[in-house]
């Protein structure tokens, strides 16, 4: 939540500097892989399909209306990504398997989600690699898009990984930090609500 607060805050108020951008570069990483934890551990598949749904279209207008885009939300990336995953695990046949990617990703695509192919490619990294495998596949990945979309700076999304991989301490520690669950569930919609608000109030920014 921290990394994607300091990333939107860059991307509003300070565009002209990439610092804010690339520690943003953290966030969504983390973000698909506790969506890949989420998909293992959930009591109630459809109860989390269901919150990850909610939360996308109670955060659309907001998303738009903060950071300018006309694009989907991550929300809904991610819930594109968990439905893929849901039905890859029924359908377990390869080239079921494979087919079912591709749709996923050109869906993803073609009704321009946010991250799209990206993002499900990610999360699909952390659902089927372990370890080194899951940095080798994400830096792979990166250089995909960098001569794909010409994404730069979201080659330094790659030391998310390497935290994961290298340095898990790193997270466990965050982890002793408790934190209700409506914090998690309404930090999205909220905190792009005030960085709308944000923008009306500071209207030739900070």
């Amino acid at each position: 939540m921290l990394t994607m607060l300091i990333d939107h805050v860059g991307l509003v108020f300070f565009p002209g500097d990439p610092l804010w951008r690339i520690i943003g570069r953290l966030a969504f990483p983390l973000y698909t892989y506790a969506l890949v934890l989420g998909f293992f551990h959930t009591s109630n598949m459809k109860r989390y399909m269901l919150r990850l749904t909610v939360i996308a279209v109670i955060s659309q207008i907001p998303y738009q209306w903060a950071l300018h885009s006309d694009d989907i939300n991550v929300v809904g990336t991610l819930l594109v990504s968990l439905l893929a995953l849901v039905a890859m695990q029924r359908w377990s046949h390869p080239a079921l398997m494979v087919l079912i990617g591709c749709l996923a990703a050109y869906l993803l695509e073609t009704l321009n989600f946010n991250y799209g192919y990206y993002g499900l490619a990610l999360v699909l990294i952390y659902r089927y690699s372990q370890s080194h495998m899951q940095l080798l596949l994400h830096f792979l990945l990166n250089l995909s898009t960098l001569f794909a979309k010409f994404w730069e700076t979201q080659l330094y999304s790659i030391f998310a990984t390497a935290f994961l991989v290298y340095w898990p301490a790193f997270y466990r520690a965050f982890d002793r930090i408790p934190m209700p669950r409506w914090v998690w569930r309404s930090f999205y919609p909220g905190h792009l609500v005030l960085l709308g608000v944000a923008q009306f109030l500071i209207p030739n920014g900070l």
